[in-house]
């Protein structure tokens, strides 16, 4: 008995832009390539749907705010539907500000903005979210309170507001094993603060 034959054709073209655009380049300070977070984004999200435009938004969800290609090279490759889902999850750049002196603003714009996207966007940002989660998690249960120093801030209650504010932003997807999975990871890996 043969499996059933699905057209992944434009995710097969997504990955592979994925791949090329962040070629060569390590997961920070993981030691492992790049490209293995938004192909575990893409496997969250397919376990919420099977649309490949979701899909492949999923695969190039940091191609725009981590390589050189912009907004307008993923429309002319894929559609203004996977490029408007892009730029729903590039993060928000601060002129003149650190990263540590923008963080509490960038996080807040982004929190807020989640809230107001549609169910679509917040599938691809909930894919990055829970990749982000699991490897921190993985990370604390290795490094215990020395993970934060690994971030441009290093406050541990200002990761919990930032993660539960996500968390309530993505409340639309609740019932979904992914939200389900990233609720409960917030919940262990802030429950000291």
């Amino acid at each position: 008995m043969g499996e059933k034959k699905i057209d992944t054709s434009f995710l097969d073209k997504a990955l592979l832009y994925a791949i090329k655009a962040h070629s060569g380049v390590e997961r920070r300070g993981k030691g492992f390539p790049y490209i293995v977070h938004p192909m575990e984004a893409v496997a969250i999200v397919a376990s919420i749907t099977p649309d490949q435009e979701i899909l492949a938004a999923a695969a190039l969800h940091d191609v725009v705010e981590d390589t050189e290609y912009t907004e307008e090279d993923i429309r002319k490759e894929f559609g203004d539907r996977v490029a408007k889902l892009v730029a729903s999850e590039s993060d928000l750049v601060v002129e003149g500000k650190s990263e540590s002196e923008s963080w509490v603003d960038r996080k807040k714009y982004a929190i807020d903005r989640l809230a107001k996207l549609d169910r679509d966007a917040k599938i691809v940002s909930l894919g990055d979210k829970l990749s982000n989660a699991r490897a921190m998690l993985r990370d604390y249960e290795e490094l215990g309170e020395k993970l934060w120093d690994k971030f441009h801030v290093n406050d541990p209650k200002l990761h919990k507001w930032h993660y539960e504010g996500l968390r309530n932003s993505l409340k639309d997807l609740d019932g979904t094993f992914a939200f389900e999975e990233f609720s409960e990871i917030v919940d262990k890996l802030f429950a000291k603060y």
